[in-house]
């Protein structure tokens, strides 16, 4: 794997991208903002700019034998992700990757009442934004049945890490659904989620499908007030599910009420990871240090 393509080279393309460079992989950055390409630039990474929402922008190198990792949020809106349909159109009049990796999300799983979910469960996503998750896997797994790429789908929990915890909400004192009526909900660390994806180029078959996660799922309302501890800063306070649906932005509400426990089983034994923050505790004290 000594071609590299990250698209949409942000927070954890560019721990992707180190990660890569220090195993001698030449290494391009996809990236939507000219500042992210200057930062990435200054790094010693080849650059493109590009928005995803205009076709035009896509102009990709030959990608023949090259691992391609897309890690592009969907646009607002809908239920289909028309960015990703933008790369998969520019892939396609370029050469055919050895592998693409994309980085889903647990948003596609139906399940929403703090049940398991395995690789296996359904997949009819309750929010539009699992919807346009959904469609992108599609998409990408049609794309590899015609060129003949291997395509592997991770589907990712909520990503914290160094500059990723919620201190802007926590000292607004953005109220947190009370922790009785809170379900579980799901956590990886950014750095173990980089090294995951090394593995997922290096021990993924085509067609895989992943759940990434620490394995140590608590409530929403857990988490926050486990950040504010280990902050420093005071509790937010709580209430009930009522008061949340009219004190909570849509986005907010509907990342309280939904609730699974997400079955990370599968990349642990073939993936064969370790990981350095199965914790949360552990992970926190590592941003809160690399954060400082």
């Amino acid at each position: 794997m000594h071609k590299v393509l990250i698209a949409g080279c942000g927070y954890i393309g560019a721990r992707i991208a180190r990660l890569w460079r220090e195993r001698g992989a030449q290494v391009t950055c996809i990236v939507r903002t000219p500042e992210k390409a200057r930062a990435l630039s200054d790094e010693g990474f080849d650059t493109q700019v590009a928005s995803f929402d205009n076709p035009e922008d896509l102009i990709l190198t030959d990608t023949s034998g090259s691992l391609v990792y897309y890690l592009v949020p969907p646009p607002g809106g809908g239920i289909v992700d028309t960015r990703a349909r933008n790369f998969r159109s520019a892939l396609s009049g370029s050469g055919t990757p050895l592998k693409v990796i994309y980085m889903s999300a647990t948003s596609v799983y139906s399940e929403s009442g703090g049940g398991l979910v395995t690789e296996q469960s359904p997949t009819l996503p309750l929010s539009a934004m699992g919807k346009r998750r959904l469609d992108a896997e599609g998409v990408f797994r049609e794309y590899g049945s015609w060129a003949g790429a291997t395509v592997i789908v991770l589907r990712v929990s909520g990503i914290y890490g160094p500059g990723r915890l919620p201190l802007m909400q926590i000292r607004q004192g953005q109220p947190l659904l009370r922790e009785a009526e809170a379900g579980p909900s799901n956590r990886i660390h950014a750095d173990d989620l980089a090294r995951i994806c090394l593995a997922a180029a290096e021990r993924g078959q085509d067609g895989d499908i992943f759940n990434i996660s620490d394995g140590h799922p608590c409530s929403m309302t857990t988490y926050f007030n486990a950040c504010a501890d280990a902050l420093g800063e005071p509790r937010q306070p709580q209430v009930t599910l009522e008061e949340a649906r009219r004190l909570m932005s849509p986005l907010m509400f509907s990342y309280v009420s939904e609730s699974r426990v997400v079955d990370n089983s599968h990349m642990l034994a073939q993936l064969g990871v370790t990981l350095q923050y199965a914790q949360l505790e552990q992970g926190l004290a590592a941003s809160c240090r690399q954060h400082s």
